[in-house]
């Protein structure tokens, strides 16, 4: 008796990238973030793009995309509000919180996300957690804060790491940290924001997932929050 092989982690992104296009809004300035599964949803947003107006970008790799399949990329100060912003995420845990800055657009994802009515999260089912931290939690900092925020960081318990190489699109640097459990992302998120020198942490709690569609081997489950 033959089965159905288990999806590849690539046929799962693409799987909820066009599972994606049912939550645009005919006529609309789409939010569009970065990575990818994202760049599975902008080519699937490509076959529609003439029902949308354009679309706001949380990165330079994100709008060179787009405009590649012509789609007009707005500037996010010329949009007062978007219906939706549809972005993945590196965990999310069963309350919509998730952690983001695996692409080092964390602050840009953050700006998209606060004027969008809506956030569609769109993963593969790895990504769900019961507790964020096991991904290494981003936070991008201006380089003179980088040694403070460290040491910051390391008073709660975190092990943070300069990742080598990567200058942010705003021309900051972004801190990985490892061995933190976030049992309360809000109160994180609040806390490390607020550092001097802090420009965003990557934990998505106050602009958090409304849905999420989990790319899984028996199909798309829906989870929303």
């Amino acid at each position: 008796m033959s089965s159905t092989p288990p999806k590849t982690q690539e046929e799962l992104k693409a799987l909820v990238g066009r599972a994606a296009l049912e939550y645009v809004v005919p006529g609309s300035i789409v939010g569009v973030g970065t990575g990818s599964t994202v760049n599975c949803f902008i080519d699937a947003l490509a076959g529609i793009r003439q029902t949308i107006r354009g679309a706001v970008s949380s990165s330079e790799k994100s709008s060179e995309r787009l405009r590649t399949h012509g789609i007009e990329v707005f500037d996010a100060n010329t949009v007062e509000q978007i219906p939706v912003y549809i972005d993945g995420a590196d965990e999310i845990d069963r309350g919509g919180h998730m952690i983001k800055g695996g692409g080092a657009a964390l602050t840009r994802e953050k700006i998209v996300a606060d004027i969008a009515q809506r956030f569609v999260c769109i993963a593969d089912v790895s990504k769900l957690v019961d507790v964020l931290g096991a991904y290494p939690l981003p936070v991008e900092v201006i380089p003179m804060a980088a040694a403070q925020v460290s040491r910051r960081l390391r008073s709660l318990g975190g092990e943070p790491v300069l990742r080598a190489g990567v200058v942010t699109d705003n021309g900051c640097h972004i801190l990985d940290v490892r061995g933190l459990k976030i049992h309360d992302p809000l109160a994180m998120e609040r806390e490390i924001n607020q550092w001097p020198g802090v420009v965003s942490v990557g934990i998505f709690a106050r602009n958090k997932a409304n849905v999420c569609l989990l790319g899984a081997p028996e199909g798309v489950r829906t989870l929303t929050f």
